[in-house]
C-alpha cells in the first residue's frame, strides 16, 4: 500500500505515482524508493540530492546483482529469509524483481518451508511488524484497525487471514502467523502479478494453546488459550462485515485454521462474498491437477481407481472431495465415488463405529460396519510425535484401542489394493517398503503422492517411491525434491505446490470481481495447471514447474476469467480476456515517481 501521500495511475510501464512526500520521507517509504534509479529530475523534484550517491542507474540490473550477493553470502536459510524481507522493508520493487528472477531458488526461503522456521522464531527475528493485528479481545476496534491501514474502498483487491491454529506442519503458533498471511500474499504478487498495494495481511489473534509462547516473554501476541465457540464465531462475523464495509471489491482469503473451523469458516461464507480457503480448496485442486495427468498415464480410468488418502483433515478431505467431484465427471454416481475412497488417520480406517469423534466433513467417507470383518485390528500404541498433531483424533484413536482395535494403513492397503495413495498425514516414513510394494503388486501403475511438507515430514522419499515399485511409481510430493535417476531414466518429481494454482485463481477472481469463486473457477484453475504439463514421456514431472509460475499462473486466470464470465459471476465489465489478464498484472519495474 503506498502512503497517503501518494497517488497512483495507469497499469504497467504506462504506470505514474505521484507524491507529496519529500526527502527521507521517499526513501523511507518502500513503495516508492528507487535507490540510485531515481532519475536526476525526480531527485530534483522530490529534493533527493544529497541524500543518494551520484551515479544515476536507469534499471534495476546493478541493484539486483548487488542484491542477490548480499542473499547468498547470508549463511542460513533463516538468516536468507530475514535479509529477504529486509530488503521489502526498503524497496518493494525489487524485492519482487529479484524473486521472480530466482523463483525456484528463492520461493521456499521467502515462503514455505523456511517460513515456518521464520514464524517458529518470530519474536526473535520480527523486523518491520506487516499488515493488520485484529484481536478477539478488543472486538469493537476490529473496523478501526482495518481504516487504520489508510486504504480506500476502492483501493484493496485482496486480504489474507489466518488464526494460526494449524501453520503448516508445525501447528499452533499464535499471532507469529501473521508471517503465514504475509508470506502468501508475496507469492500472489511474485507468481501472478497481483499488485503488493493493493493487498493486506492479517492476523486473527484469538489466544493459542502453545505452551511455549504463553510461557516466552517475547511473545507478541495475547496470553491466553484458544477462545473457541459463539465468541469465535462473532470474530469471524465482525472481521467479514468490517472488511466487507470498508473493501467492497475485496476477496477473502482464509489460510492455516484448525480442522473445526477451516470448512466450517468457508462454508458459512463463500456463497455472498468472494472467499477462497487455500488449505481446504486450494489443497485439494492442485492434488487433482497432478492426478489429472496421473491418471491418464497410469492406463486406468477414473471408474476404476481406488484412493487411500492417510490423513484426514482439511487438506485430506479437501483432496477426498475433488477426487469424488472428478469422478462423478465421469460418470461415475456421487454415492459410488465416496466408496471408492478410504480415509485413514490416528485413529485408522475412518468407519461408521466412529461417527460420534469425526468431523462433520468426514462422515461422508466413513466406512460402513458391514464391510469392517474383512480387516484385522491391532492395538500399537500412540507415539509422543502422534499425539501432539491433532488432539481430537488421538482421542479417538484411544478410544478404538480400548474397544474395537484400530484398523491401520497397512491392512487398508493389502484389502483393498488401492491404485492411488495420496499422504497428507504429516507423519514420517508411515509409507513403508512393504506398504509400497503390496500396492505395487496389484497395480501397474501405483500412483503415490507423500504431500506433507516441510521436507522432513514427508510419508515417503521420490527416491524409496522408484526403487520399491521399479520406476513404476507416477509420483509427486508436497515438498520440493531433486530429480531422481532410475536405471538411466531421469525422473523429475512434480511439486504438488498451491502456488501453482491460488495465485492465478485469486488473481482471476480480482479481474473479474467475480461474485463468489465458485466450484467450477477452482476446477477450471486445476485443468489449466496440468494442461502446462504436457511431456508425457517417461519420467516426466505430472505437474509444471515452479521456474514456470508466471507463465501458468497467467493460464490459470485467464481460464478462471473466463469461467466465472460463463457463469455470469463476473461483476467486471470484460472486453478481451486475455488483455484483461495481461493489463491488470503487476510487474516489478520502477515507475517515474512525481512529485506534486
Amino acid at each position: 500500500m503506498f502512503s497517503r501521500q501518494a497517488q497512483i495511475s495507469g497499469f504497467g510501464s504506462e504506470r505514474k505515482i505521484l507524491t507529496k512526500a519529500r526527502g527521507y520521507n521517499v526513501l523511507r517509504d518502500p513503495a516508492l524508493n528507487k535507490g540510485t534509479a531515481f532519475t536526476m529530475q525526480e531527485r530534483t523534484d522530490l529534493g533527493l540530492h544529497g541524500l543518494l550517491p551520484p551515479v544515476v542507474t536507469t534499471d534495476l540490473e546493478p541493484q539486483l546483482v548487488r542484491s542477490y550477493h548480499a542473499y547468498r553470502a547470508a549463511p542460513t536459510d533463516l538468516a536468507k529469509h530475514i535479509y529477504m524481507w529486509r530488503l521489502h522493508d526498503e524497496n518493494v520493487t525489487l524485492f519482487y524483481a529479484l524473486l521472480q528472477r530466482h523463483m525456484l531458488e528463492m520461493l521456499p526461503v521467502v515462503y514455505d518451508p523456511v517460513v515456518g522456521e521464520a514464524i517458529e522464531n518470530y519474536s526473535e527475528v520480527m523486523t518491520r511488524p506487516r499488515g493488520v493485528f485484529l484481536s478477539i479481545d478488543d472486538l469493537g476496534s476490529i473496523e478501526e484497525k482495518l481504516a487504520a491501514f489508510g486504504a480506500g474502498p476502492e483501493d484493496i483487491d485482496l486480504l489474507v487471514a489466518s488464526d494460526a491454529e494449524e501453520i503448516l506442519g508445525i501447528g499452533d503458533w499464535g499471532s507469529n502467523g501473521i508471517d503465514i498471511s504475509v508470506g502468501k500474499l508475496a507469492v500472489y504478487t511474485a507468481a501472478a502479478g497481483v499488485d503488493p498495494h493493493r493487498v493486506i495481511p492479517v492476523i486473527l489473534d484469538v489466544g493459542t494453546d502453545n505452551e511455549k509462547l504463553l510461557n516466552d516473554p517475547l511473545y507478541v501476541g495475547y496470553r491466553h488459550s484458544r477462545v473457541r465457540g459463539e465468541a469465535y464465531d462473532a470474530f469471524i462475523d465482525a472481521y467479514v462485515n468490517a472488511v466487507r464495509k470498508l473493501f467492497p471489491k475485496a476477496m477473502l482469503h482464509w489460510e492455516d485454521f484448525g480442522s473445526t473451523n477451516a470448512r466450517r469458516i468457508l462454508d458459512r461464507y463463500r456463497e455472498t462474498v468472494p472467499t477462497f480457503n487455500d488449505d481446504v480448496q486450494g489443497t485439494g485442486a492442485i492434488v487433482l491437477a497432478a492426478l489429472i495427468n496421473a491418471v491418464q498415464r497410469s492406463g486406468l480410468t477414473w471408474a476404476e481407481q481406488r484412493i487411500v488418502v492417510f490423513g484426514a483433515g482439511t487438506a485430506g478431505v479437501g483432496i477426498a472431495d475433488q477426487i469424488r467431484d472428478q469422478m462423478v465427471r465421469h460418470g461415475v454416481s456421487r454415492e459410488d465415488a465416496i466408496k471408492k475412497i478410504w480415509l485413514v488417520d490416528l485413529p485408522g480406517l475412518l468407519t461408521e463405529e466412529m461417527s460420534d469423534g469425526l468431523l462433520d466433513f468426514q462422515r461422508d467417507y466413513a466406512r460402513p460396519l458391514k464391510e469392517l470383518s474383512q480387516y484385522k485390528r491391532n492395538n500399537c500404541d500412540v507415539t509422543p510425535e502422534t499425539e501432539t498433531r491433532w488432539p481430537a483424533m488421538t482421542e479417538l484413536r484411544t478410544k478404538m484401542q480400548s474397544e474395537a482395535g484400530i484398523i491401520e494403513l497397512s491392512e487398508v492397503v493389502k484389502v483393498i489394493h488401492p491404485t492411488i495413495m495420496i499422504g497428507t498425514s504429516t507423519t514420517p516414513h508411515s509409507f513403508t517398503e512393504d506398504i509400497v510394494k503390496d500396492m505395487a503388486a496389484h497395480t501397474e501403475r501405483p500412483i503415490i503422492f507423500p504431500l506433507s511438507n516441510p521436507t522432513q515430514l514427508h510419508e515417503a522419499t521420490p527416491t524409496q517411491l522408484l526403487e520399491w515399485t521399479d520406476g513404476k511409481a507416477l509420483v509427486a510430493t508436497g515438498a520440493p525434491f531433486d530429480d531422481v535417476n532410475y536405471k538411466g531414466v531421469v525422473y523429475t518429481i512434480g511439486q504438488a505446490n498451491n502456488a501453482a494454482l491460488y495465485p492465478g485463481l485469486g488473481f482471476g477472481t480480482i479481474v473479474s470481481r467475480a461474485r463468489e469463486v465458485s466450484d467450477a473457477m477452482i476446477f477450471a484453475a486445476a485443468q489449466a495447471v496440468a494442461g502446462q504439463a504436457t511431456n508425457t514421456d517417461l519420467g516426466a514431472a505430472l505437474l509444471p514447474s515452479n521456474e514456470d509460475l508466471r507463465e501458468t499462473s497467467s493460464v490459470v486466470a485467464v481460464q478462471v476469467v473466463r469461467t466465472a464470465v460463463i457463469e455470469k459471476l463476473s461483476q467486471e465489465k470484460i472486453q478481451d480476456i486475455v488483455e484483461d489478464v495481461a493489463k491488470k498484472q503487476w510487474w516489478p519495474i520502477y515507475n517515474t515517481v512525481t512529485a506534486i
